[in-house]
């Protein structure tokens, strides 16, 4: 509920020092309590040892609590690359990679190769590493690697060990970070956001952001409208679904992904033996998840039980092809057969500049949970809840279902002090691009996206498949994201269109977003 233009209901005493939207743009008027925030020289150095001198790093300091801008602080990673030109300089245009718990302080060095010249040119490319990540006050729980893991099946002999993994994490969490973790948000992060575009001297941003930084991109223009500038919103979430439909509608996706995969597979029999019918790779796929039931299946050193198998493929399903090549090799292992790492697996990633992040090894999970948890306040605190939706969702959704509404670790995370979910409901202008088989954000997210920014223009990509588009892949999405942030101008409708097959780099994302994990040789689908 609003009572007025984005402003949630607030106490009056501390409406301006908490939503610095109503304070002036920049640090200049006298009586602003984030003026000392706002007018921070950043002491800029190089990034890394092994990072082009152009390419600058610096700390800035934010309010922890912006109703007590006096009170705490905590730190925030920012990067810069200067790529405009005096001539055709708009701005700063700020990146985020998803999560969340996603670092981007890389994203400049990636991006500006891989950005078009007509939009570097205007813009110098900003990363940030959010509150709680990487170098910017990392968050831990000091959770082990099985406490990490969180892709969980619904089973009844299961759910009582569940429930005390998820209380463990939410109790170490707040054993670790206390009163921190309700502030790590994504409505301040947005605000931090309005602090790096005060600290840089701009009036407005420009933003390019990726999965969960779509949503992040959103609020941002919920909370700041005149401030934002052209925003692309890249594989978008649904604002009206955080955060635990968002865990819900992979299951949702994935059912209509797993139907059009088997009737790919289906059509290339002779390649994969996985069956000459839909139903038939069907029963093949649900064969294996039987078997394995029974007794796990190796695959490259690994034992594989029916859930792993269910859980692991759930993304590979969107990209066919590396889909039947994985459900192939899974079979010939079943089957006895020793079974080779695919040929055609997607290059590894580049790797990441050291850029000397203190983050402990559980940082990006606990950043996730901690922003997950503290955005909303809709996640139910009954296990029994939880019980009875993953098996409705189950029976709906059978190959994901019960992972996406089984128990989570916020149904055991304190709420004392947090704010309300951000409503985005705005016409503020922005371009959404989406594939049609985006296994993170699939199309009805993007689509829900679209709904709440009544501004906004958005391009579905007919076939595409995976999780990121600009700067990711050659895609028929490019040209509008180009023109869009080089002129200003959005498409005058929404636009579908299909990349030709002999343009598409599939398998292959320059820029890592934070996605679940795999079976082995399994795309990650992202």
């Amino acid at each position: 509920m609003r009572t007025r233009p984005f402003v949630h209901v607030l106490a009056a005493s501390t409406l301006a020092a908490l939503v610095p939207a109503l304070a002036p743009a920049t640090a200049s008027a006298a009586g602003n309590p984030l003026e000392p925030y706002l007018g921070q020289k950043p002491a800029w150095h190089r990034c890394a040892d092994d990072t082009p001198a152009s390419y600058r790093c610096a700390t800035i300091k934010v309010p922890l609590d912006y109703s007590r801008p006096d009170g705490k602080k905590t730190d925030v990673a920012i990067s810069r690359m200067k790529t405009s030109t005096a001539a055709e300089r708009r701005g700063v245009l700020l990146l985020n990679p998803g999560g969340p718990g996603g670092p981007g302080i890389g994203m400049p060095l990636s991006l500006a190769t891989e950005l078009p010249k007509s939009v570097t040119e205007k813009y110098d490319l900003i990363g940030f590493d959010p509150r709680g990540v990487g170098r910017s006050s990392p968050v831990t729980c000091g959770l082990t690697g099985v406490e990490e893991s969180w892709e969980r099946p619904y089973r009844d002999e299961t759910l009582a060990r569940d429930v005390k993994w998820a209380r463990t994490v939410a109790e170490k969490c707040d054993t670790e970070q206390g009163d921190k973790l309700r502030h790590i948000t994504t409505r301040n992060t947005a605000r931090d956001m309005d602090v790096i575009r005060a600290v840089l001297g701009e009036k407005k941003i420009s933003y390019l952001g990726y999965s969960y930084g779509t949503y992040l991109g959103a609020v941002y223009t919920q909370m700041f409208p005149r401030r934002a500038d052209r925003f692309v919103l890249d594989s978008s979430v649904d604002p009206a679904r955080i955060w635990r439909g968002m865990i819900q509608i992979w299951a949702e996706g994935a059912e209509p992904a797993f139907t059009r995969w088997s009737e790919w597979t289906a059509q290339r029999h002779s390649t994969y033996k996985l069956g000459k019918t839909p139903e038939a790779v069907r029963t093949t796929f649900w064969d294996l998840v039987a078997q394995a039931d029974r007794e796990p299946i190796e695959l490259d050193g690994q034992k594989l039980t029916g859930d792993d198998i269910r859980g692991g493929s759930r993304a590979s399903f969107f990209t066919v092809r590396e889909g039947a090549e994985a459900i192939a090799r899974l079979k010939k292992a079943a089957d006895g057969a020793p079974a080779r790492t695919s040929e055609s697996r997607a290059p590894s990633r580049p790797s990441r500049p050291a850029f000397g992040s203190a983050a402990a090894p559980d940082n990006g999970t606990a950043a996730f949970w901690s922003v997950v948890c503290a955005d909303t306040r809709n996640w139910p605190r009954d296990p029994e809840q939880y019980r009875r939706d993953a098996l409705r969702a189950k029976a709906k959704y059978p190959l994901y279902g019960d992972f996406g509404s089984t128990i989570k670790p916020c149904a055991f995370w304190k709420r004392d002090g947090s704010e309300p979910a951000t409503k985005v409901d705005n016409k503020v202008g922005a371009l959404i691009l989406q594939n049609e088989w985006d296994s993170q954000t699939p199309l009805a997210s993007g689509r829900g996206m679209h709904r709440a920014m009544k501004g906004s223009r958005m391009v579905t990509v007919a076939g595409g498949e995976g999780h990121g588009i600009y700067g990711y892949t050659t895609s028929c999405a490019d040209k509008p994201a180009t023109g869009y942030l080089s002129t200003g101008r959005l498409p005058a409708k929404d636009l579908t269109c299909r990349t030709p097959a002999a343009q598409r780099e599939q398998g292959f994302k320059k820029l890592p977003i934070p996605t679940p994990p795999a079976l082995p040789g399994m795309a990650d689908g992202s």
